[in-house]
């Protein structure tokens, strides 16, 4: 189908996905990292204790999301998405307001679980149930809201953290969290049936059949999934969570390196629409093990760089993986496993993925604390995505013969 007849004929469920990856920024950590430097000085923290904060609270909501996530198997998105947002109105207000820093790791929790964990959740599972043979393109489309949340939020939340009270912003995030309830409704006055499209056979996995998410645990392929599931979602945090970091380090302010962030932004969206395509027409079995070797590339340029140009290209070698790894994976969970299930299936995946982004700023913000760089880092991590590839290429080369098996 022609990009603008898909366009319009699917208009309010596109919408809506855009709208729910937009809006799980706030609880993202490339927009609770701008207000770093205020939280750390605001509480007496170090590196280390605002890194192991972060990671307790995100590794709680890790854990609630092995639980919540399947609720996407029970409940439309019109009528979950708005309770998630009320909660996370809250959580915004919370951090607005909180006066100790004991309290840090429920606010964190409250932030990341609403926006990265089931914001996200909603949009990627709604997309991926939702259409079969356009799947890869619906959600190339529906993750544009992670690339404008991406490029824009911290570019204007650090241009006016220089005339307004830090606080002040968080009630402002607050207040647009909460205006996208009645877009939300308005999008989805007529959902979809999540489950008569569930089960189609269009939607069938591995050997002709649905998955559940035991069957799908005791699996080989989900181990050999599980480094490419962590290593993203750890390293990208713990990149952006250390912006202020960074930018010290290699010479720039704080607001000419999220100037960079569109740059990031728009290679995103192009890798994500190739992404889409990609997976359209040749499956995710065929994309899938090579959508994170740019990762390598990225992390020595960022550790080698001194000065603007080599941290541009390694935000474009990091854009590349970003903008696939969002696409990707999620098409991969209904195409391997079916989409019956697919909601407590991909909640295991997410709450992996959360974890991995607790693990990143607690390991890195340790290692600056016991004196090992940001660039000695950047290199260790180089060598972990290298590794995370060559494990994928392995456990769908052997499981890819599955897909074209009978019941």
């Amino acid at each position: 189908m022609p990009i603008l007849a898909f366009l319009r004929g699917n208009a309010p469920w596109l919408g809506a996905g855009v709208l729910l990856t937009f809006l799980s920024s706030f609880g993202q950590t490339y927009f609770i990292s701008v207000f770093a430097g205020e939280i750390r000085a605001a509480f007496g923290l170090s590196h280390g204790a605002w890194g192991g904060i972060y990671t307790l609270g995100t590794t709680a909501s890790a854990l609630l999301m092995v639980w919540a996530g399947g609720l996407t198997d029970r409940f439309r998105v019109r009528v979950l998405a708005p309770f998630v947002l009320l909660l996370m109105t809250g959580a915004c207000l919370f951090m607005a307001v909180n006066p100790v820093w004991w309290l840090l790791p429920l606010v964190i929790f409250a932030l990341r679980f609403t926006g990265q964990g089931m914001m996200s959740h909603l949009a990627t599972v709604a997309m991926a149930r939702w259409f079969a043979a356009s799947r890869g393109k619906a959600l190339s489309i529906a993750t544009l809201g992670f690339a404008m949340g991406e490029a824009f939020l911290p570019l204007i939340f650090v241009a006016l953290l220089a005339a307004h009270d830090w606080r002040l912003l968080w009630i402002g995030a607050g207040g647009v969290a909460l205006l996208g309830i009645p877009a939300l409704l308005l999008l989805l006055r007529r959902e979809r049936t999540p489950q008569s499209w569930a089960r189609t056979e269009q939607s069938l996995g591995m050997a002709g059949r649905h998955w559940t998410r035991g069957q799908t645990l005791r699996h080989f392929l989900f181990w050999f999934m599980i480094p490419a599931l962590l290593g993203p979602s750890a390293f990208n945090t713990a990149f952006f969570f250390h912006q202020v970091h960074i930018a010290g380090v290699k010479a720039v302010t704080h607001l000419e390196l999220a100037a960079m962030f569109p740059l990031y932004t728009f290679v995103g969206i192009g890798a994500m629409i190739v992404a889409g395509g990609l997976i359209d027409r040749l499956g995710t079995s065929r994309v899938l093990p090579f959508i994170q070797l740019p990762m390598i590339a990225a992390f020595l340029f960022f550790a080698v760089s001194e000065g603007p140009m080599l941290l541009l290209a390694g935000f474009v070698m990091l854009a590349l993986t970003t903008g696939a790894n969002s696409v990707v994976p999620n098409a991969f969970w209904a195409e391997f496993y079916g989409s019956a299930h697919m909601g407590a299936i991909k909640a295991m995946a997410a709450a992996i993925m959360v974890l991995g982004s607790a693990i990143g700023p607690g390991i890195t913000g340790l290692a600056l604390d016991l004196g090992v760089g940001i660039e000695t880092q950047f290199v260790f991590i180089a060598v972990y995505f290298a590794f995370a590839s060559g494990m994928m290429m392995l456990g769908v080369a052997r499981a890819r013969p599955a897909l074209s098996l009978p019941l």
